[in-house]
C-alpha cells in the first residue's frame, strides 16, 4: 500500500472539498496511508499539526498538516509567505511515496512541479475548474483564461486527472501532452446516495417528509454564484409558479443575498442555505423529485452525480461534462444559452408528468451505477498510482 501526501481543501465547503474528503476516505479504507495537507489556521485548529509537529508515518498515524494562508475562499486561496517552506518541510519529514494535489487554485499549484522534482516525488494533480468547451458565454470565456493560465504548469505534472474526454481535449488544445492526462470521472458512494423509501427513512429524511408534506420538491444544491446561473432557474420558477411544488435552494455563495431578495416563500421558494450535515444533504436528494443544475460552466458536478444516484429526475445544462453524464436518456440536457426559456417550458411538463419524473429518476440511478461509482473511481486511481510508482522503481533500478 502507498503513503500519499494529499494536498487539498477541507473548507469552505465546495466540490473540491467533497472530492478530497470522499477520495481520501475511500483510499484509507483500502489500506493506503494519507497525510492530508491543507490550508488552515493552526492556532484555531485543534488536533491539526503543523509540519514542525508532524511525525513520520512509520512513527504513528499519518498526520494532518496545516499550511498558513492570507485568504481562503470557495474558489481561490492566497497562501501566507511561509506556506511554501511549510510544505517543503512537511514533504521532507513525511517522505510519502507520491504527492496528489487536488488543485486549490493557489500560487502553490505552480510551484509544486519543481518542488516535487527536487524531492524526487511523483506528482499527480486533479484539475477541477469548470468549463464550457463551446465558449458560449462570458463566464465560459473567463474560465477559459484559467485553463490557459494553468496549462503550461499542468504540462509539467507527472499526471493530471480530469473528469471527461471533453475536458482532456480542452487541455490538449492548450498544450498539455495527452500522455500526461488521465480521464477518471468523479464517483459517488451509491450505497449512501440511494433512493429513499418510507419503510427505511433516515431520521433526517422522515423530518423533511413531514416538513414538506403534500408538496413535490424541486431541488438546487450547490454554490449560489454567478457561474451556477441560479438566477435563470429562479426567473423560470417565478414565471411558471408550479402549483403544489416547492423549489428548495440548498447552498450559499456571493449571489445568494441579492437573489433571495427577489424571490421567496410567496413564490414557493425555500432558501435553506448551507447545510453542514451530510445526512441531511443525502435526505434532501432522496426527497427531491427533480434536481435542476442550470450552470453556465461546470466540470463534472458531484451534486448532479449524487442526485442521479439518489434517483432524482435530473435537468442540467450541457456545460462541462454534465451533459455527457445525462446523455442517452439518463436525464434532460439543456443548453447554457436561454436557460430561463427552456426551463419555463420544462417545469410545467415535469410538474404534470410524475410518471416521467419517476422514469427519469430510475434511469439516472442506473447511469450512476454504470459509470459513476466511487468504487470504479478508486480502482482507476489505484491503477494510476501503481503505474507511476512502478515507473519510479524502474528508474531507480
Amino acid at each position: 500500500m502507498a503513503h500519499i501526501a494529499w494536498l487539498g481543501k477541507k473548507s469552505p465547503f465546495c466540490g473540491n472539498v467533497t472530492y478530497g474528503l470522499s477520495t481520501t476516505h475511500a483510499l484509507r479504507t483500502r489500506g493506503h496511508g494519507i497525510s492530508f495537507i491543507h490550508f488552515d489556521t493552526p492556532a484555531t485548529s485543534l488536533g491539526r499539526l503543523t509540519s514542525s509537529e508532524a511525525e513520520a508515518p512509520e512513527q504513528g498515524d499519518n498526520p494532518e498538516v496545516a499550511l498558513p494562508y492570507l485568504v481562503k475562499g470557495q474558489v481561490y486561496t492566497i497562501p501566507s509567505l511561509g506556506a511554501q517552506r511549510e510544505l517543503r518541510e512537511s514533504l521532507e519529514r513525511l517522505k510519502p511515496d507520491l504527492v496528489h494535489a487536488s488543485l486549490t487554485l493557489s500560487p502553490l499549484d505552480f510551484l509544486l512541479p519543481d518542488l516535487c522534482q527536487q524531492l524526487g516525488l511523483p506528482l499527480v494533480a486533479t484539475f477541477h475548474p469548470p468549463f464550457d468547451a463551446s465558449l458560449r458565454n462570458l463566464t465560459a470565456g473567463t474560465q477559459q483564461l484559467t485553463y490557459q493560465l494553468y496549462a503550461p504548469s499542468l504540462a509539467r505534472y507527472d499526471r493530471v486527472i480530469v473528469f471527461s474526454e471533453i475536458q482532456a481535449e480542452v487541455l490538449q488544445r492548450l498544450g498539455v501532452p495527452p500522455e500526461r492526462l488521465a480521464v477518471i470521472p468523479n464517483g459517488v458512494d451509491t450505497t449512501l446516495w440511494r433512493p429513499g423509501h418510507p419503510s427505511s427513512d433516515s431520521p433526517e429524511l422522515a423530518e423533511l417528509r413531514r416538513r414538506f408534506a403534500g408538496q413535490r420538491v424541486f431541488l438546487y444544491m450547490g454554490r449560489v454564484a454567478t457561474e451556477k446561473n441560479v438566477e435563470a432557474l429562479l426567473k423560470a420558477w417565478k414565471l411558471v409558479r408550479p402549483a403544489g411544488c416547492m423549489l428548495v435552494i440548498v447552498g450559499d455563495g456571493p449571489a445568494r443575498s441579492a437573489l433571495q431578495q427577489s424571490i421567496g416563500d410567496e413564490h414557493g421558494v425555500i432558501w435553506w442555505g448551507y447545510e453542514p450535515s451530510l445526512e441531511r444533504r443525502v435526505a434532501f436528494q432522496q426527497l427531491a423529485e427533480v434536481f435542476v443544475l442550470p450552470s453556465l460552466v461546470e466540470g463534472l458536478s458531484l451534486a448532479l452525480l449524487e442526485a442521479m444516484a439518489a434517483g432524482s429526475a435530473c435537468v442540467a445544462t450541457d456545460a462541462g461534462a454534465d451533459g455527457e453524464a445525462l446523455d442517452g436518456g439518463a436525464g434532460i440536457v439543456i443548453s447554457t444559452q436561454g436557460v430561463t426559456t427552456q426551463l419555463r417550458t420544462l417545469l410545467p411538463v415535469l410538474r404534470d408528468q410524475p410518471v416521467l419524473t419517476a422514469e427519469l429518476g430510475r434511469r439516472a440511478r442506473a447511469r450512476a451505477l454504470e459509470r459513476y461509482t466511487i468504487t470504479a473511481n478508486i480502482d482507476a486511481l489505484e491503477a494510476l498510482y501503481g503505474q507511476m510508482l512502478g515507473q519510479r522503481k524502474a528508474l531507480a533500478a
